[in-house]
């Protein structure tokens, strides 16, 4: 494990952190959260959640309770999806729009029956959409709770996920089908945990949704049984691999989810009407004149955010949202934000890193597949 002493400063810490203590992990500010960049190695522990399992600490999420005879209403007025096509024990990925159609926040809802809710926000976005939800409050009969700090999440991924979380589970994980949950699962003495099986790694995977002060058991349990401790790092490069956009870099109040590439998750049609959804509704129509794409290096060269995108001849057409060097594909991989006519699949196009220009290619999504 990484052993270079921790971060100083008024920073938040999840139910993990006398752990990282205790095992002296490096831990960085992340969105004002002590968080780990990695335990042993950036490339160990993705490719442990490629053929192996992983674990990660996403405590910092934030979880937002709606509850009340209005709690279907109310927030199908606010997001982007049609939360009345939500099923008891459904997750649903969702944009909080303001009304120029930027994006406040990506986040899942978990919808326990008609009267209840979760609202799953960003880390360092949880307070603006706590925000953002109480200022929208009509006269809906709901309440709202931040119950983010009485929660720890842990997400177990990769393809010995199931069999390995199966071990301390009361439930048959078979059961538990995609963007599913269960609750009240028994986790050896725990016996309220929420489990979900959605996902942030192109893995299947769960979530572990339970009582702050069962976190710290949880994960020790499942690292007992083989599950490596996974950061920050290979959460990036797992999910840039995916195709999946990071808030902030790849979708924000400038980057819409039209022009984000998630246009599945906006429905403009739906009978009620939303927050957002006549600008949305005319980018769809009208097109846009920049959206994000995925592209490959076809030279050595590693992409970062805003590093500058070129056309073929060198004109400026863009900047990379999220770049990285491909620990699956051992290629530079990345998103851009690039004006809409250089976005045809196979497009050349340039990066332009330290002022030398790499080539590159506009690709499809996601980079990677199993096989």
């Amino acid at each position: 494990m990484s052993r270079e002493g921790e971060v100083v400063g008024d920073l938040k810490k999840t139910p993990l952190f006398g752990f990282y203590q205790n095992q002296k992990v490096k831990l960085v500010d992340f969105g004002g959260w002590a968080m780990p960049i990695q335990f042993n190695g950036i490339i160990k522990e993705h490719q442990a959640v490629r053929n192996e399992v992983g674990i990660f600490d996403c405590s910092h999420m934030g979880e937002i309770e709606v509850t009340g005879p209005d709690s279907e209403q109310y927030l199908n007025r606010l997001v982007t999806n049609n939360v009345s096509k939500m099923t008891n024990n459904s997750v649903q990925y969702n944009v909080f729009c303001s009304e120029t159609g930027g994006a406040i926040d990506d986040v899942m809802i978990y919808r326990f029956d008609a009267s209840k809710y979760w609202v799953v926000s960003n880390a360092s976005n949880t307070e603006k959409v706590w925000d953002w939800m109480q200022k929208q409050h009509e006269n809906e009969e709901i309440e709202l709770e931040n119950i983010s700090a009485a929660i720890g999440l842990i997400a177990i991924q990769g393809p010995q996920a199931q069999s390995v979380l199966q071990q301390i589970a009361s439930v048959d994980l078979d059961t538990i089908k995609r963007h599913k949950f269960e609750q009240k699962i028994e986790l050896n003495s725990s016996k309220n945990t929420l489990i979900s099986r959605t996902g942030y790694t192109g893995e299947d995977g769960f979530e572990l949704y339970l009582p702050a002060a069962e976190t710290e058991r949880v994960w020790q349990l499942l690292l007992e049984l083989g599950a490596m401790p996974c950061g920050l790092g290979s959460r990036d490069t797992l999910r840039l691999e995916a195709g999946l956009p990071l808030y902030g870099q790849d979708m924000s109040a400038d980057i819409s989810p039209i022009m984000a590439g998630v246009g599945f998750a906006v429905k403009t049609k739906k009978s009620t009407s939303f927050i957002g959804q006549e600008a949305l509704r005319l980018q769809r129509e009208e097109g846009v004149t920049q959206k994000i794409v995925g592209f490959e290096m076809l030279e050595r060269g590693i992409p970062r955010h805003d590093y500058q995108v070129l056309s073929e001849d060198g004109t400026e057409i863009g900047v990379v949202t999220s770049g990285t060097q491909s620990p699956s594909l051992q290629k530079g991989i990345g998103m851009a934000l690039i004006a809409v006519e250089y976005s045809e699949i196979g497009t050349p196009i340039q990066i332009l890193a330290r002022n030398k220009k790499i080539a590159a290619k506009v690709v499809t999504k996601p980079f990677y597949k199993k096989a």
